[in-house]
């Protein structure tokens, strides 16, 4: 017999439920992706204050300053990889599975691709792409091992 409705399902209202549930990834996604930029932000303006560099968006959707063969270019690629360090802590605690760490960190570094393609069309240096490729696999690595470590802990017990 199908649920009445307006009745309330108790495993869907249990985010920790393993249940396929749309809203909770969905959410999740959209969390991981504004943390991401707003992290990116910030060091973009911690490079202006160290490096004296513009802040522009330029910054985060080109190709233009991103680079490993300058110094100038490292100011930016730092950013991103710091970013991906942050946001590797930010997927435990946001996603906490360790088996959908590979598929929020793609995702997110997908969306990247396509915004970045919308702002100034597609990346055109090979920088770009090796340094956004490292930022995904630090992501995915570190944002592994600390959910794992996270799902290993003890569940602390009443003491009686």
């Amino acid at each position: 017999m199908p649920p009445r409705r307006g009745a309330t399902n108790q495993r869907n209202n249990d985010p920790s439920s393993k249940a396929f549930n749309p809203r909770l990834i969905f959410s999740q996604m959209v969390a991981m992706q504004c943390f991401h930029y707003v992290i990116l932000g910030f060091l973009v303006q911690v490079n202006y204050v160290i490096f004296g560099t513009s802040i522009t968006l330029d910054r985060v959707f080109t190709d233009k300053y991103v680079g490993i063969w300058t110094a100038a270019g490292w100011a930016d690629t730092s950013a991103i990889l710091i970013a991906s360090l942050v946001g590797s802590v930010l997927l435990a605690v946001i996603v906490e599975k360790s088996k959908k760490c590979l598929d929020f960190s793609v995702t997110l570094f997908m969306i990247h691709f396509i915004l970045c393609t919308l702002y100034k069309g597609v990346p055109a240096t090979w920088d770009w792409y090796i340094v956004h490729v490292l930022g995904t696999i630090l992501m995915v690595l570190l944002g592994e091992y600390l959910c794992s470590r996270r799902e290993l802990d003890d569940i602390p017990l009443l003491q009686i």
